[in-house]
């Protein structure tokens, strides 16, 4: 498929924001704003690469300049690189909102670094994916941290050149005895224990796997065993999808973990690249927007909030970074490809459930079976082991 990204505009009236040019922020019970007051006029935020575009990476991909002056908000945008960086960001200060992969996002709730959202203030809140919200990894003790921005799933991609037959099991990638050795990938992060559990407890039904972030010590020691064997056959792990795509393209790597927006830019260069969602079923990354529980600009954060859940906003950034965007709205303006929310599923319900979403492991088992799950802090120690 061709990749064509052109300007799209905005269309977005000033009127959006009437609502907050009246007071100053006033918050609410659980330290929720409880109206949007006027903007402080600046605005400090963590995101993805490609989340916050302002046209210092290309002119024509700018959605921050008009929102800057609609709301007077300046906003300064600091990139964060993995969700371990961006959690590390957060603690050491100074920012107004990050964001948050599920990977990161209950650590922050934990450690009191963001604050609940008040939902009521963001006007297309209603319009987003109703499987977005009230989700283990953006709620907690029934108050919402956070709104939901896009989201993936997690694809098997290989080279249908080399691999055969067509895989349909993420069982290929944990091959010891694999053809492929060498030049297997799987991503960079702790998160990743997740994708062993997933495929595990259908594999090795007798250890009781329900939610592969909820995993018991006999549970992670299995996925963990298992990372460990893998190691022998990866060629390389993954956090920066660019460098994914080019070793992808390169044969360097013939089989392995992908996001979608990589597998299309990918097969742009190399056809014989296909992608398949196992039978396993997969992980997914659906990203939210959280406010600091310290944030110096709430307004302007809560405006930004408001601003990049429009339809408009959302669909520039949609096709722009690769993702379902989480407003369906969208889908109808993405003109320049009018089939990518068919590519990216971000209306199907039925495929999104099927999606084990990141979500940050506690000792409280965030499927509530019990208080003796491992918690992430013992993922990010096993990551390093499995690593070596």
């Amino acid at each position: 498929m061709t990749i064509k990204r052109t300007t799209m505009a905005l269309g977005i009236a000033t009127a959006l924001f009437a609502a907050g040019c009246g007071s100053d922020s006033k918050k609410s019970s659980g330290d929720a704003l409880k109206e949007i007051g006027k903007g402080e006029g600046s605005l400090q935020i963590i995101a993805w690469a490609g989340y916050a575009e302002d046209g210092s990476t290309a002119p024509e991909y700018n959605w921050v300049g008009p929102f800057e002056t609609q709301t007077g908000c300046q906003v300064d945008v600091k990139v964060g690189n993995t969700s371990d960086e961006m959690f590390q960001l957060m603690q050491a200060g100074g920012y107004d909102g990050v964001s948050a992969s599920g990977d990161a996002s209950v650590r922050l709730i934990d450690a009191g670094l963001v604050a609940p959202v008040n939902t009521a203030l963001i006007k297309n809140y209603a319009d987003l994916s109703p499987f977005l919200k009230d989700t283990t990894y953006n709620s907690s003790g029934g108050k919402n941290y956070g709104i939901p921005h896009g989201w993936g799933a997690n694809y098997l991609m290989y080279d249908s050149a080399v691999v055969t037959p067509a895989p349909d099991s993420w069982g290929v990638v944990f091959d010891k005895s694999s053809p492929y050795k060498g030049k297997i990938t799987a991503y960079d992060a702790p998160i990743y224990i997740a994708d062993a559990a997933l495929y595990l407890a259908t594999a090795q039904p007798d250890l009781g796997i329900k939610d592969p972030y909820s995993l018991t010590q006999k549970q992670f020691d299995a996925a963990v065993a298992l990372l460990k064997d893998q190691r022998s056959v990866i060629g390389e792990y993954w956090n920066n999808y660019a460098l994914s795509q080019t070793a992808f393209e390169q044969g360097s790597i013939v089989l392995g973990t992908t996001w979608q927006i990589i597998a299309n830019l990918a097969s742009v260069n190399k056809a014989t690249l296909k992608t398949v969602s196992p039978k396993e079923g997969s992980t997914g990354w659906s990203d939210t927007w959280m406010v600091a529980s310290k944030a110096k600009h709430p307004n302007c954060m809560y405006m930004w909030m408001d601003y990049v859940t429009t339809p408009e906003v959302q669909a520039q950034i949609a096709y722009y970074f690769g993702e379902a965007p989480a407003n369906p709205k969208a889908c109808a303006l993405i003109t320049d490809d009018p089939t990518h929310c068919d590519v990216y599923k971000a209306t199907d319900s039925a495929f999104a459930s099927a999606i084990k979403f990141w979500a940050t492991p506690r000792k409280k088992c965030l499927d509530g079976s019990g208080d003796n799950c491992v918690p992430f802090s013992d993922w990010i120690k096993a990551w390093t082991e499995i690593k070596g």
